[in-house]
């Protein structure tokens, strides 16, 4: 399966593998494949999401939101259990479901700071979800060209430690954490999408220049 190649997803990921390789193995030995487990952590992400952070129970959701978020570990986890490997339409699913689920997690928090009358930090938010769909884009759309596009400050990975962590001592009663949060990735975000379009200018300026 499909995943973003992080220095900090390459450091976490033997470790998660290790500790959820039996419950892989489990659901594999079950004929449970890896599109069924990417569809339950999006599907578990988005009621989490929209469920719990509109009514304001932010730690919770971010709990059970990083339980589900696993699940994005654990397909490709099953896929190798079950002898099948990844595949083309895997790939497909699992990146775009990922989308679906980062688009919940920041809705819910725009849902949130409206509850809050918070117009300021809503649109901050929103401004996140924007930035951070245009960094996958540009990654997907460089990729589809044949170039390559693994730079920027703020990866998936990076974006959801932020928001979750953020949320979840915000859920605690953390003065201004939560704001802080969605400002440091409306802006990380906003910096990696510029980053994006640089390197893949610099790449088809060499390539003309050839």
């Amino acid at each position: 399966m499909a995943y973003d190649q992080t220095a900090m997803l390459k450091l976490l990921r033997p470790a998660m593998t290790r500790i959820l390789t039996p419950l892989g193995r489990a659901l594999a030995a079950r004929g449970i494949g890896p599109n069924v487990v990417t569809a339950i952590g999006t599907i578990g992400t988005v009621v989490c999401a929209l469920l719990f952070f509109p009514l304001g129970q932010l730690s919770w959701g971010a709990l059970l939101i990083t339980v589900f978020v696993l699940f994005d570990l654990l397909d490709g986890l099953v896929a190798r259990l079950g002898g099948k490997g990844g595949s083309t339409w895997g790939a497909f699913l699992d990146s775009t479901l990922d989308r679906v689920a980062d688009a919940a997690i920041f809705s819910g928090l725009i849902l949130y700071f409206i509850s809050k009358d918070d117009a300021l930090m809503a649109a901050v938010t929103l401004a996140g979800l924007v930035a951070g769909t245009l960094v996958s884009y540009a990654k997907a759309r460089a990729e589809g060209l044949g170039l390559t596009c693994d730079v920027g400050l703020a990866e998936r990975p990076e974006r959801l430690v932020v928001a979750l962590v953020a949320t979840f001592f915000a859920g605690l009663g953390v003065p201004y954490v939560l704001p802080a949060g969605m400002w440091l990735l409306a802006l990380a975000s906003a910096v990696t999408v510029v980053q994006r379009v640089v390197h893949v200018h610099s790449q088809t300026r060499q390539t003309r220049e050839r």
